[in-house]
């Protein structure tokens, strides 16, 4: 037999056994129910009397299909046929025990019938098991789940020992979350026919239902609301905590769930029930910091409809189908939500909103805030003992404060944010100093070449301190010290120090592998990093000409020449790349020797001209110490340049002319004069429409141009006008 199933048979036994401790309290029993091998559309099967009398009952399946039940008190006066799991993401988050319990297993709700004797199931596509829980609930009279008179900021709430949870069936410790962030409305699914003496037996069968039938550690929402107005603790860990509940699939943490008692898809809940929602989630949401009206984005924790780690917009009052593939909580009630929020939103002002903590011990710490209106505030850290230590204030409805913790001893600090006795203050811990680390060191570029050429002469080694720190930069060679680069304190944050390749008296370093040791203190704490550089002049340099060139056999720039410098024996290939990409390599030899060498490339590509735009010339050079690569820039332009005389006009001293340019680069402009020589000037202008003003009175003009790559534009031919 397994653990569940005796662990549920000891639990009805403890309920129906005569001058059992739990005589009074909800019982249960579950039979399996046999299904049949049919795999087809929907189906019936025949009504039958249940094991017991009971007033609630949940169902669970395996199997992909769906189940319907239907109930009656006497044989023939039946319900109408409900949906057994309406609701079928109240459950935990995925991974946790409570799952874990009853995977498997398809989880129908807890759906009170009032009294009943018979039930009918209606099966629709494959269903392999079947099996039915029912509850026995006695009713509770009503004084015994009055809620006690509390301060006028906590509306009254029915406590667990109220209305009669059996504690002794809780498994485990509660679980918390950092903060709770917004609320999840709900309704639990179930007639709305009970009575005021009914309301906590419904609670009561709740929770049995949830920890011995789904196998789930407690009652799943946080908080219950009856239709007579009354609020009932939910989960035990305190309603004053971020108790992690199971009321919503991927969005337990961080949330805190309200269920209202019934099913409000068609029916409005009670204007007493309305207020007790109210009047809850503004003293709750306070207790949190939350804005009833504002908006987050959520990172689920994962369910169907939403995969782990997808940001969902939700409000802070939201209804369960917000969250998941559900209809709850009913249309009707889904539909106030917006209207529920801002009632809750003016009740109980003033209010602290968002209070933040950034930064740590050790450094700035900043404090922040948003009052519901404008106020006096004040920010009170204190140390370990209690003893005042800062205290920032101001007015306005916004807050902000940085305390200076630089100097301060190492120690646990408090804070108080305050703003007059009405409001809810907030308060907390400071963030204590993190552990030493070096993170994220990095040594750009990997390999140098410290020839003076300006090309990879130096590394730059960053890192990133945690937190102040003495810390000492060196570069090694078979483990002694050739460099130090920094010795010395630091305060937290990035560190940046440069290596020219040298040694401490400057003189330059061989050829080889290096190693940049990064040594952390502070206090006890040691860290230490390390990073690999190289040292390699074998390539010394490289260049191409020219920048710009025109492989169009004019005999103007038709070719690129690619040069470079070795000081040693290489394995070299030169290679025109695009975008990164190697499209041709046009030279590969295995043993260059050092000395300048010389490649020419026509500019053609697979058999024909590339086409116009930017490549690279590449040079890689490869020995003992790794493979260094340098590249250069250029231009195939083949297209020949346009030049339009839009205005050739004499002026009195001289002639005016408005150039049309398509391209930049540079223009030979001829002024002809009659009867005398033309005069002939060369110009550089940009592409677009320039002016041109020259001493001379021409009545004719010729314009040429030609660009980087020498080509040529056709002569442009104008008459000037007088």
């Amino acid at each position: 037999m397994s653990f569940r199933r005796s662990l549920i048979l000891a639990s009805l036994l403890a309920a129906f056994l005569p001058g059992s401790g739990l005589a009074a309290d909800v019982g249960m029993v579950f039979r399996d129910v046999q299904v049949g091998q049919v795999a087809g559309g929907a189906r019936s099967l025949q009504p039958r009397p249940a094991p017991v009398t009971f007033e609630m009952v949940g169902l669970h399946w395996r199997g992909p299909g769906e189940v319907w039940f239907r109930t009656a008190g006497t044989p023939g006066a039946w319900s109408a046929w409900r949906a057994a799991r309406p609701e079928g993401e109240d459950r935990p988050d995925q991974g946790s025990p409570e799952t874990d319990r009853s995977l498997g297993w398809k989880l129908g709700n807890p759906y009170w019938t009032g009294p009943s004797r018979f039930i009918q199931y209606r099966l629709a596509g494959r269903v392999t098991h079947l099996r039915a829980f029912f509850l026995r609930i006695p009713a509770t009279s009503a004084t015994s789940t009055r809620a006690l008179a509390v301060r006028a900021d906590r509306p009254a709430i029915v406590s667990r020992s109220q209305w009669g949870a059996n504690e002794s069936i809780v498994r485990g410790t509660p679980a918390y979350a950092e903060r709770v962030r917004f609320s999840v409305v709900h309704h639990t699914a179930g007639t709305n026919r009970y009575s005021r003496g009914e309301a906590a037996g419904i609670v009561r069968g709740i929770q049995r239902y949830h920890v011995q039938g789904n196998g789930w550690n407690d009652i799943g929402y946080n908080f219950l609301v009856d239709k007579y107005g009354r609020i009932y603790e939910g989960r035990t860990g305190g309603i004053w905590r971020n108790v992690i509940g199971a009321h919503a699939q991927g969005f337990n943490t961080g949330s805190v769930g309200v269920a209202v008692l019934g099913t409000y898809g068609s029916t409005r809940i009670s204007r007493a029930a309305r207020s007790a929602i109210q009047r809850l989630l503004a003293w709750r949401l306070d207790v949190a910091h939350v804005d009833p009206a504002s908006r987050l984005t959520f990172a689920s924790y994962g369910n169907p409809r939403f995969p782990a780690g997808r940001g969902v917009r939700l409000r802070a009052v939201s209804g369960h189908r917000d969250t998941g593939y559900t209809s709850c909580p009913g249309g009707n009630l889904y539909a106030d939500l917006g209207a529920i929020a801002r009632s809750v939103s003016t009740i109980g002002l003033p209010k602290l909103y968002e209070p933040e903590v950034s930064g740590a011990l050790g450094g700035p710490v900043r404090f922040t805030g948003r009052l519901s209106g404008r106020r006096y505030w004040t920010v009170t850290v204190k140390d370990g003992d209690g003893a005042f230590v800062r205290r920032g204030s101001g007015r306005g409805s916004a807050i902000e404060w940085t305390w200076d913790s630089t100097s301060a001893p190492l120690d646990s600090y408090t804070y108080l944010i305050r703003s007059g006795s009405k409001v809810h203050p907030a308060s907390g811990v400071v963030p204590g100093p993190p552990p030493l680390a070096v993170q994220e060191p990095r040594v750009r570029p990997k390999t140098i070449t410290p020839n003076g050429d300006g090309n990879a002469d130096r590394a730059r080694i960053s890192f990133t301190l945690s937190k102040r720190a003495n810390v000492r930069v060196t570069v090694r060679a078979s483990g002694t010290a050739v460099r130090t680069l920094l010795d010395g304190e630091r305060p937290g944050g990035r560190v940046t120090v440069v290596w020219d390749g040298a040694d401490d008296e400057g003189a330059p370093l061989p050829d080889r592998r290096y190693w940049v040791r990064i040594e952390a203190s502070a206090g006890d704490e040691r860290v230490q990093r390390a990073r690999a550089v190289t040292v390699d002049r074998t390539l010394a340099w490289m260049d191409r000409a020219p920048t710009a060139f025109s492989p169009d056999g004019n005999g103007r720039r038709d070719k690129l020449i690619v040069s470079y410098g070795l000081t040693r024996e290489a394995a070299v290939r030169v290679e025109i790349l695009e975008h990164g990409h190697v499209l041709r390599t046009i030279s590969s030899v295995s043993r260059a020797r050092a000395g300048t060498h010389r490649v020419t490339w026509g500019g053609w590509l697979h058999g024909r001209r590339a086409p116009d735009g930017k490549y690279t010339a590449s040079v890689r050079a490869t020995t003992s110490l790794g493979t260094r690569r340098l590249g250069r820039r250029f231009r195939v332009d083949t297209r020949r340049p346009r030049a339009r005389i839009v205005v050739a006009r004499q002026t009195r001293r001289g002639t005016r002319l408005r150039l049309r340019l398509s391209q930049s680069g540079r223009q030979r402009v001829w002024f002809g004069r009659p009867r005398r020589h033309g005069v002939r000037t060369e110009l550089a202008k940009p592409a677009g429409t320039r002016s041109v003003w020259r001493r001379v009175r021409a009545n004719v003009v010729r314009v040429i141009a030609w660009d980087a790559a020498r080509n040529r534009s056709p002569a442009a031919v104008a008459q000037v006008r007088r």
